[in-house]
C-alpha cells in the first residue's frame, strides 16, 4: 500500500497533461482554420490578422524574435510545426504522446494508437516541402482530436485516471475560451470606428468559430450581439465550451476523485475549483461588462493557473514527463 502512491501520482500526472496538450492542439489548429478563413471574408486593409492568433498565445516576445513578421506562412510554421516552440502542434502532440506511453497499462490501447495516428500526421506534414492546404490540415488536426475524445470516452473506464483527464481537459479549455474572448476589443479591431459595422460582427463570428460555438448560439440567440456573445461564451452552463461548463465539470470530476460531499472540499485545488464555480454561477454579464472584460478574463486567467498549480501540488508528486 505504501508504494501504490508514487504510481497513483505519475499516473494521475501524465494523463492530466496528456489531455491538456491534445486539447491545446486541437484549440490551436481551429484558430487558424477560422483566421484564415476570416482573412477571406474581410477587406484587403485588414493586413494584421496573423499577429491577434499569436497574441492569443501570450507568446509574441518569443516570435518576434524567431520570426520577426507576423505573415501567414510565420505564424503557421510556429504555431504548427515549430518543435523548438513547446505550444506549437507538434509540440503539444509530442509531449500528450510522450505522457501517453508511459501509462499505456491505464489507458485504452485504442486511445495510444490514435495518439500515436495523430503524431504520425503531424510528423509527416511537418517534413513536406510544400504543405497541404491550411484548412484541410487544420480539419486532420480537429477531427483527429475529436475522435481521441471520442475513443477516450468510449473504452476507458470512468474511474480516478478518466476523471484526472477531464479536469485538465476542461481547465486547458476554459483557459483558451477565455484568452480568445479577452483579445477580441484589444487587438483584433484595427479601428474603434469598426465597432458596431459590418465587419464588428465577421470578427465576432469569428470568435465564436474560434471555440466551435456559432451554430450553437445562432440556435440559441439569433443575431450576432457582443454582450449576448460575453454571455454565452463565459457564463453558459451548457455548451461544452463556455468558461462556466468547462469550471461546473472540472468541479465535478475533482470531487469524484476526492469523494469530498458536496460544500466541503479537502483540498487547496477544490477549495479554489469550487470557489471559482460559485463565482460563475451567480455572475451576471452586464456587471462583467461595466467593470470591464478585459480585467474580468484576466483574473480569471490568474484564478485557472492557480488552480492548476495546486491540483500538480495536490495530486502529483513527481515531475511529468513533458510539461509546459
Amino acid at each position: 500500500m505504501t508504494h501504490a502512491q508514487p504510481l497513483l501520482s505519475r499516473v494521475a500526472d501524465a494523463v492530466y497533461w496528456m489531455a491538456r496538450y491534445i486539447e491545446r492542439a486541437e484549440n490551436v489548429a481551429r484558430f487558424l482554420d477560422v483566421n484564415h478563413n476570416l482573412m477571406l471574408d474581410l477587406p484587403k486593409a485588414y493586413t494584421g490578422q496573423w499577429q491577434p492568433v499569436i497574441d492569443t498565445t501570450g507568446d509574441s516576445a518569443l516570435f518576434r524574435q524567431r520570426y520577426g513578421e507576423a505573415t501567414q506562412q510565420n505564424v503557421l510554421q510556429f504555431l504548427a510545426f515549430d518543435p523548438g516552440y513547446p505550444n506549437s502542434i507538434y509540440s503539444c502532440i509530442r509531449f500528450a504522446r510522450e505522457n501517453a506511453r508511459s501509462v499505456r497499462e491505464t489507458i485504452s490501447s485504442e486511445m495510444w494508437q490514435q495518439i500515436n495516428n495523430l503524431y504520425l500526421l503531424i510528423t509527416e506534414e511537418s517534413r513536406r516541402e510544400t504543405p497541404a492546404s491550411l484548412p484541410a490540415f487544420c480539419h486532420a488536426v480537429r477531427m483527429a482530436c475529436h475522435l481521441f475524445a471520442g475513443i477516450l470516452d468510449v473504452t476507458m473506464s470512468h474511474n480516478e485516471a478518466w476523471h484526472f483527464i477531464r479536469v485538465g481537459t476542461l481547465l486547458e479549455r476554459a483557459d483558451k475560451t477565455s484568452r480568445i474572448l479577452d483579445v477580441k476589443y484589444f487587438i483584433l479591431l484595427p479601428s474603434v470606428h469598426d465597432v458596431g459595422t459590418p465587419y464588428d460582427d465577421v470578427q465576432w463570428a469569428a470568435v465564436l468559430k474560434s471555440v466551435s460555438g456559432f451554430e450553437m448560439y445562432r440556435k440559441r440567440f439569433g443575431r450576432i450581439a457582443p454582450e449576448r456573445i460575453v454571455e454565452f461564451l463565459l457564463l453558459d452552463g451548457e455548451f461544452p465550451r463556455a468558461i462556466r461548463y468547462c469550471i461546473s465539470r472540472a468541479d465535478r470530476s475533482l470531487r469524484a476523485i476526492t469523494g469530498a460531499p458536496a460544500g466541503t472540499f479537502s483540498c487547496a485545488s477544490e477549495q479554489r475549483l469550487g470557489l471559482l464555480r460559485g463565482e460563475l454561477d451567480f455572475a451576471r454579464v452586464e456587471p462583467i461588462l461595466t467593470a470591464g472584460l478585459h480585467e474580468f478574463c484576466d483574473a480569471l486567467q490568474t484564478k485557472m493557473n492557480t488552480i492548476d498549480e495546486y491540483v500538480l501540488n495536490d495530486f502529483f508528486a513527481q515531475q511529468p514527463a513533458a510539461r509546459s
